[in-house]
């Protein structure tokens, strides 16, 4: 019997190892990619997130060559390095003093998403160790923790308020980092910008698999879940 009432937690181990899988194969490309082109083949990039600015060197999609003499266009690599910059392309900035280089090439994604991503994979990984299905998502989160540490907060049911400041310990990082340099004249370092990030990700990598692991289906009735300090759920009754 496992610490949350159910008989083995395949589901929890499988979603957690999927999400390290997926985001541990796009935290390793982001490196491998640089590395397998020819030096000096990607130049400095700058461009939107959330758009196609590098698909081609000239036309609908290439706005981030506007002007510039060495242009570059992830359409004319090989499958596999040109998936990963399309990637990077539409999902990141590609600002070019927030990224890293390897072999003369920028990286595909900034500093920042770099952290994120290797950080979501972390929280992945965790979590399928530790995670445990237990009906709520904020429930399946502090599932992580030992079940002696959370004894008191569950017997002043403060679940809910543990949960968010949690949660907010892993964003704060990130927050004060991008709000500081966003409102001030500071400006973030490639160092700090990965850790803030890779501190984020952990936290939403740990939603995100509780997100997929919390499904009360597994148990007959709420009052099967086993919580810490030996408490179970009850459905309450309104009576007319």
């Amino acid at each position: 019997m496992q610490k949350n009432g159910l008989h083995e937690r395949a589901r929890e181990i499988k979603v957690g190892m999927w999400i390290f899988g997926i985001f541990g194969f796009f935290t390793v490309s982001f490196f491998f990619s640089p590395m397998v082109l020819p030096t000096d083949f990607v130049p400095d990039l700058d461009a939107r997130a959330n758009a196609l600015d590098y698909m081609t060197q000239d036309g609908l999609y290439s706005s981030g060559n506007d002007g510039k003499e060495e242009k570059f266009a992830w359409s004319e690599l090989d499958l596999y390095t040109g998936f990963i910059y399309a990637f990077g392309d539409f999902n990141c900035h590609n600002k070019a003093e927030r990224s890293w280089e390897i072999n003369g090439n920028q990286m595909p994604v900034c500093t920042r998403d770099i952290g994120m991503f290797f950080g979501i994979a972390v929280g992945g990984l965790l979590f399928s160790r530790r995670g445990y299905n237990r009906w709520t998502i904020k429930d399946t989160c502090l599932s992580i923790f030992p079940d002696h540490w959370l004894e008191e907060i569950y017997r002043k049911n403060f679940r809910t308020y543990t949960w968010l400041m949690i949660g907010t310990l892993f964003c704060l990082p990130l927050i004060i980092d991008g709000f500081t340099q966003l409102l001030t004249s500071y400006e973030s370092n490639n160092l700090m910008r990965p850790i803030t990030g890779i501190a984020f990700g952990i936290g939403f990598g740990i939603l995100i698999a509780a997100t997929y692991s919390a499904r009360p289906k597994f148990f007959k009735s709420a009052g099967e879940v086993r919580l810490p300090s030996g408490l179970r759920f009850e459905l309450v009754n309104e009576e007319e």
